[in-house]
């Protein structure tokens, strides 16, 4: 049997703590059924008593300290919640038991935005991972020796293990059971909580936001340029020209500041406002490809395809009004 920590940490999302242990619970249930053992021995973990979350609307109630338990197999970092600086700055003390736990073989699973404290652990350092997409830009400013792969739902590294946005949680939960128990009781589990159980990129529901927390004023015009003159023709050498910098000069620059080639910068642009005019289901799929500043549909379809995940019919039946 497993023992499971689900670290009752400050700024954290109820929900996660919650559904984290709901589906270990069911698995142990399910394996009752069937006359085996409890695959897991979960428990509440915090290093003080209660934990208000929600502003004072919920408070968990740790059922053992760290400093008690010397030996764990498996911790969940729940989601958190509000400023993740601060979240992570305010759970600080657990820092040292995580990493004391993960040398002693413990597993750690991040759900969501709990990849924050995983990366402030500095366990994730030269490794790779996921988290909400919303907060890619801002994971990657404060952790650029971590490989984000945020267009994953689920990325497993040397036993660190994460989860894209908000409810892909869920599919991380899921995974740790075919991974620790069986794909057999993953899809029975799946089936009760109604869950979706082999989604693996969260492309679909990424909204590009380009990074610009950087402080190279240069580059900040180009991409205010490129977000404001997307359907026109850019190229790289006018948008060069246009800085007084040299080409090599103005692309390293602005890979360095936005994590995006320029032509990658500008092909997300693009097929962001394509996937807003999709939405609203008033034009055809035709039109926007010339509005957006393609000429080509093939071209247009097969960048479409690769930024989301999907392709452009796919995509406005499944989101346009």
């Amino acid at each position: 049997m497993k023992h499971v920590s689900i670290l009752a940490l400050r700024d954290s999302n109820f929900a996660s703590i919650v559904d984290a242990r709901s589906v270990l619970l069911k698995v142990n249930e399910l394996l009752a059924l069937n006359h085996q053992p409890k695959a897991f021995d979960v428990q509440i973990v915090g290093m003080q008593g209660d934990t208000s979350l929600s502003d004072g609307l919920y408070s968990i109630h740790p059922e053992v300290m760290t400093d008690a338990l010397k030996k764990t197999e498996l911790i969940i970092i729940p989601a958190l919640e509000g400023d993740m600086m601060s979240a992570t700055h305010n759970n600080r003390f657990y820092v040292d038991w995580i990493v004391k736990q993960y040398k002693k073989n413990a597993e750690i699973a991040a759900l969501c935005t709990g990849a924050f404290m995983l990366g402030f652990s500095g366990l994730l350092r030269n490794k790779k991972c996921t988290t909400h997409w919303q907060y890619a830009n801002e994971f990657r400013y404060f952790y650029p020796n971590v490989e984000l792969i945020d267009e994953k739902i689920i990325v497993e590294h040397n036993g660190l293990y994460s989860s894209g946005g908000s409810n892909a949680y869920w599919n991380l939960l899921l995974f740790l059971v075919e991974r620790f128990v069986s794909r057999e009781l993953s899809i029975q589990v799946a089936k009760y909580f109604v869950v979706n159980l082999d989604k693996v990129n969260q492309t679909p529901f990424i909204i590009f936001n380009g990074l610009k927390d950087h402080e190279d004023t240069l580059i900040l015009q180009a991409q205010e340029f490129i977000e404001a003159n997307y359907p026109q023709k850019i190229t790289v050498d006018e948008l060069a020209d246009k800085l007084h910098l040299t080409r090599r000069t103005f692309e390293r620059r602005f890979k360095k500041g936005t994590h995006c080639s320029v032509i990658e910068y500008l092909q997300k642009v693009r097929i962001e406002a394509s996937k807003k005019e999709l939405e609203t289901g008033r034009k055809s799929i035709d039109e926007i490809i010339l509005e957006v500043g393609y000429s080509d549909a093939q071209t247009f379809r097969d960048i479409f395809k690769r930024v989301t995940g999907t392709t452009p019919v796919e995509y406005k039946n499944r989101y346009a009004r």
